[in-house]
């Protein structure tokens, strides 16, 4: 018996580093987890207290619609209205299990095998894995940190001029690992000729509330494109990783086809955090996110005022999400060998657990290391110390 094709995949490196922590722990040391983008503090009160109320209640958790439960949908909705100024009806809302399933839906309504789909270096592995898996052709387009690592119009232009023909393209604003963002005029130049060369933009924008400069605040590509496909979720911003519940905002014209798949590939999204999820909108809820946004400020000052400490010469400037994208320095570099060298010993060393870039970037990922400060300043200070006394103990030896 053989293994399909398309299910070989590159395995997600940080994953087996989640695995090799969870050895760890239970073998009873201490270890800080600075490589998952997972936030601490669980979801916002409200939305923990209605999902008790509905189950005390006994509340109807059968199936929903595909599409999903007409009051999340309307919640969405009015969320945009309110954040980004922009009117989006309610039925171009798709629930959807986890982002991860909004890219599976995207990817299967909007393009066929051998179609040529475009994605910045570095960036989230998952793209292009699933991609890869459904027979797609994945472009790779190098960025630098002189572009904040973001694609750019010339990015496409050769990239189409390359390869002949241009489908679609996946952006991440702000970017997973490197944290930076479009600004609006960006955004809006890239969605703007997208539409024109008949180009299906993907914006994934899971990490939107999460930023830190007042110049590049967090747009959606619908505020300028309507062909678009916008991928979000109550994960990041809101802290509900393990409630898989995302969503899409689908284009008039894929409507039919991303009902029909999902009707086959899920039914339908969590109906318990479909509900719930209603309560993530509060005041209440708003608050508590925004807090805790305010505290992945003062970490991220913190982490970038300590690039010495970790061995980085240069990071991104991460204007938003919860990840420090930085190089390695030379020295740091020669000693470990790569990056991955680095992290492993790091976690066998000072009970720290980093991510290699190889995920992000199979070219130049090896020396490059992202760092998570989700997990709260007083973990990620400690950290700081514990890497940089290693270091200094490596180097001193070397």
């Amino acid at each position: 018996m053989q293994v399909s094709q398309r299910a070989k995949v590159a395995p997600f490196e940080v994953m087996q580093i989640v695995e090799q922590v969870t050895k760890m722990r239970q073998a009873g040391h201490d270890v800080i987890s600075l490589c998952v983008g997972e936030p601490g503090g669980g979801a916002p009160a409200a939305v923990n207290e209605l999902a008790a109320q509905l189950h005390g209640e006994h509340a109807d958790f059968g199936y929903t619609s595909t599409a999903g439960l007409s009051e999340t949908r309307q919640a969405l909705a009015d969320h945009y209205r309110d954040s980004y100024a922009v009117q989006i009806p309610a039925k171009n809302f798709v629930m959807t299990t986890g982002s991860s399933g909004a890219f599976q839906l995207s990817f299967l309504a909007a393009f066929d095998s051998g179609d040529v789909v475009a994605l910045a270096r570095p960036g989230y592995p998952a793209y292009a894995n699933i991609l890869g898996a459904l027979g797609l052709t994945v472009v790779d387009l190098p960025t630098t940190a002189e572009q904040r690592f973001q694609p750019t119009i010339k990015n496409l232009e050769q990239a189409k001029k390359e390869h002949g023909r241009l489908d679609g393209l996946v952006v991440a604003s702000p970017n997973n690992p490197t944290g930076t963002m479009f600004s609006a005029e960006e955004l809006r130049e890239l969605a703007l000729w997208c539409e024109a060369n008949g180009v299906r933009l993907i914006s994934d924008e899971i990490y939107h509330g999460i930023e830190f400069d007042p110049q590049r605040k967090g747009h959606t590509s619908w505020e300028y494109s309507r062909t678009s496909i916008v991928v979000s979720s109550f994960s990041k911003y809101w802290g509900m990783t393990g409630w898989r519940l995302g969503w899409m905002i689908v284009p008039d014209d894929l409507l039919p086809a991303v009902d029909a798949l999902a009707s086959n590939l899920a039914l339908c999204a969590p109906a318990p955090a479909q509900r719930a999820a209603v309560a993530a909108f509060t005041p209440q809820s708003l608050e508590e996110a925004n807090a805790r946004v305010g505290e992945f400020a003062r970490t991220r000052e913190l982490v970038l005022g300590s690039l010495e400490k970790l061995g980085i010469e240069q990071a991104a400037p991460a204007d938003g999400a919860f990840y420090l994208y930085g190089r390695l320095a030379p020295g740091v570099l020669e000693h470990f060998g790569s990056a991955s060298g680095f992290c492993q010993e790091v976690l066998k060393n000072a009970h720290v657990a980093l991510t290699p870039g190889g995920d992000f970037d199979p070219f130049e990922g090896h020396l490059f290391i992202r760092l998570s400060f989700a997990a709260g300043y007083e973990r990620v200070a400690e950290a700081l110390e514990r890497v940089d006394a290693f270091l200094r103990r490596s180097l001193a030896l070397g």
